[in-house]
């Protein structure tokens, strides 16, 4: 089929992509072994895919040797030079320097034998963690240095994705999980990123290979029947979605538009996905030198589906149960959708934010501000079972984060005060009281939603005040209780 037929999408200035990319976390999948792939041999099957238009492909740090291989078609293969390259960089939680983020992505350049990463994406694991958002902040400065063409984040949910870009930071994508499985993608998600020049790179979109017609009206896998880590792990988003029985009538209805527009099962899927609001690509996962699904890739940009037909994989959607919670969470709360149903495969621990200071009669945490030095006390006080945590701004050290963001600064408060909580042993769970302090009666209502999704669970006794706060940059204060349960 001919490149023309390939559509593009614009990420930023220089940056072009396909709107389908390829996908090459199977890599690890194919080394789970130990065994390293050749990257020579293996490099020569990424020339197929950008002979036929499909120049962009995606990869992180920790799938395996892709970025290698990646890096070793660029060097050797005519296509290699006009490739475009996103990758990922997935750090362990915890404190982060400048230096520390200027080696990771120095290695990302080494490992692909670049002078500028195209596009780097940032995964964080957990958002009462602050650091955070020094690792973007540092990754800007990279940015503006030239090292890196431009920034994006994965699986961030949307309160976070908007304190980054309210805070300067200059983000042009969040990759998710977005598929007709999982369409957490929408509602808030596209609508925060149309309105704010990010585009949504959906990957997933075949569920690890469970959207095809090779799954239709086959009995439920179990054990062995699930032969790799994609399968395991897009199992579990089926079974959040409702079941076997749900996914088969799904596919029967993909069938019936597959036989009408004459093209597979998976590019029904894929080009459905293409037409979400906010999408700029999908990501569709190959397993370089096994399976090379290019011609359906292409032909993804050679029809259209019909609003008829739109209508009726609606309503097969509509017979799902929706995925819980926002993007990304399937990584930082149960359930936890991935490959081995929990974190073991990925982190050890997670390390606390704030270092408790001991006493006969009490357990204190500083954050650092020099408010608490100045005025004399802590960021929160346990005692006993009873955790109380001050009076919170959007501070981090000398940045007041969103500004002019009501939404974003509750959101970034509330982490503050689950990271309060979780250096004294007390969960976000554990609170029955919230006080809210806002600066403006018109913010009410943002920062009363960012509170309704954070506690929508939990539903403390809660106050709000108008009030003056100190700090023309501060839109809103939370104080918090907590009894540890």
């Amino acid at each position: 089929m001919e490149n023309l037929k390939i559509e593009t999408y614009k990420l930023a200035k220089g940056l072009e992509i396909s709107r389908a990319v390829t996908g090459l976390w199977q890599i690890a999948d194919m080394e789970k072994d130990g065994n390293s792939l050749d990257p020579v041999s293996t490099a020569q099957y990424m020339s197929p895919y950008a002979s036929a238009g499909l120049f962009t492909f995606d990869m992180a740090d920790h799938y395996g040797s892709a970025e290698i291989i990646a890096g070793t078609f660029k060097k050797n293969y005519p296509e290699g030079a006009k490739a475009k390259f996103l990758t990922k960089w997935v750090p362990k939680p915890g404190p982060v320097t400048r230096q520390q983020v200027r080696e990771a992505v120095q290695d990302r350049l080494d490992r692909l034998q670049t002078k500028k990463v195209d596009l780097l994406q940032y995964h964080a694991w957990k958002f009462s963690n602050p650091y955070w958002l020094d690792t973007l902040i540092y990754l800007q400065e990279l940015k503006e240095e030239g090292f890196i063409g431009a920034l994006g984040t994965t699986n961030f949910d949307t309160a976070h994705l908007r304190i980054a870009k309210s805070s300067g930071i200059d983000l042009v994508s969040n990759q998710i999980s977005y598929s007709l499985i999982d369409q957490r993608g929408g509602g808030q998600m596209a609508d925060y990123c149309a309105d704010n020049g990010i585009a949504i790179l959906a990957y997933g979109t075949l569920c690890g290979g469970f959207i095809s017609r090779k799954w239709l009206g086959k009995k439920e896998p179990v054990g062995e029947g699930l032969s790799n880590w994609s399968l395991m792990k897009y199992k579990r988003f089926v079974d959040a979605a409702g079941g076997w029985d749900k996914f088969q009538n799904l596919l029967e209805v993909l069938d019936e538009i597959s036989n009408e527009n004459d093209r597979s099962i998976s590019t029904i899927a894929s080009k459905y996905q293409l037409g979400q609001k906010a999408v700029g690509a999908v990501i569709i996962g190959a397993r370089l030198g096994e399976n090379a699904h290019i011609d359906d890739a292409v032909s993804l940009f050679s029809f259209e589906i019909s609003s008829e037909q739109r209508k009726k994989i609606k309503a097969a959607l509509q017979l799902l149960d929706s995925i819980p919670g926002d993007c990304g969470d399937e990584y930082r709360k149960p359930p936890y959708l991935t490959a081995s149903g929990d974190l073991s495969h990925h982190l050890e621990e997670f390390p606390s934010v704030y270092e408790p200071i001991k006493s006969a009669t009490k357990e204190r945490i500083d954050s650092g501000t020099t408010w608490e030095t100045l005025a004399g006390y802590s960021r929160a006080v346990r005692v006993g079972d009873r955790v109380l945590v001050s009076g919170t701004t959007a501070t981090h050290g000398a940045l007041a984060v969103g500004r002019n963001d009501p939404s974003a600064q509750a959101h970034f408060v509330i982490d503050k005060i689950e990271a309060s909580l979780e250096s004294l042993g007390a969960k976000l769970s554990d609170v029955v009281r919230t006080r809210i302090y806002v600066n403006s009666m018109s913010d009410w209502e943002a920062v009363s939603r960012a509170h309704g999704e954070r506690f929508a669970e939990i539903r403390p006794a809660n106050t709000m005040f108008v009030a003056k706060l100190i700090g023309k940059e501060y839109l809103v204060e939370i104080e918090a209780e907590a009894i540890i349960q």
